[in-house]
Order: C-alpha cells, then sequence, then structure tokens
C-alpha cells in the first residue's frame, strides 16, 4: 500500500484563476484609460480633475487598485514560498507585505476620495 503524504495549502488552481481575472480586470482598465488619454487634446489638472470627480471612474480605479495589490499578493508569496527557506525570514517578509499591501489600500481610497 502506498501511503501519500499531502503537504502545503493546496492555492494552485485558485490562485491561478485568481491571478487571471485580476490580470484582466487590470488591462481592462488600461485599455480604458489609455484611451480616454489618447482622445484628450490636452492633459491637464482640469482633465484629470474632470476625469476622477466622476464616482463611476473612482469605483473602477480603486478596483484597479484592489485588482493590483492581490495579483501582487500572489505572485510574491509564491515566489517567497518557493525561495525563502528560512521559516522565520518567510513570516516575516509575508508579514511585511500584507502590511504594505494594507497600506497602500488604505491610503489609495485616501487619494481617490479625498479622506
Amino acid at each position: 500500500m502506498v501511503n501519500r503524504v499531502v503537504t502545503g495549502a493546496h492555492y494552485g488552481v485558485r490562485d491561478w484563476l485568481i491571478q487571471r481575472i485580476t490580470a484582466a480586470v487590470m488591462a481592462v482598465y488600461s485599455v480604458l484609460l489609455a484611451g480616454y488619454l489618447l482622445l484628450q487634446p490636452a492633459l491637464d489638472y482640469d482633465v484629470w480633475t474632470g476625469l476622477f470627480s466622476s464616482q463611476l471612474m473612482r469605483s473602477f480605479t480603486l478596483l484597479f487598485l484592489l485588482s493590483l495589490y492581490y495579483h501582487a499578493w500572489i505572485g510574491v508569496r509564491n515566489i517567497v514560498m518557493d525561495y525563502v527557506r528560512h521559516d522565520g525570514a518567510r513570516l516575516v517578509i509575508q508579514v511585511l507585505v500584507i502590511l504594505a499591501v494594507l497600506l497602500y489600500t488604505i491610503w489609495s481610497v485616501q487619494i481617490l476620495w479625498g479622506m
């Protein structure tokens, strides 16, 4: 009888799917924003404030940023799990990355909604 030992958290398919979804969200937002900016005759403060004065644009920008942060977290976490062998160092790096992502999220909300 073969005794199979299963270890790890089994993130594989879920992480792969989340990476694809977040990449698609970022791609669509980037293409739409680039198209809008290319159609503007002049890029100045009024154009930027007009663009981000819309609640819809702020919401889509926050969705883009949350997708970016989650996408980055999955990538960094996987790299750290693959290449950092010392458990203590891995934990410290992952906690620092999580704190950075949370701070970036709070900062993004403050920027978009002017809190």
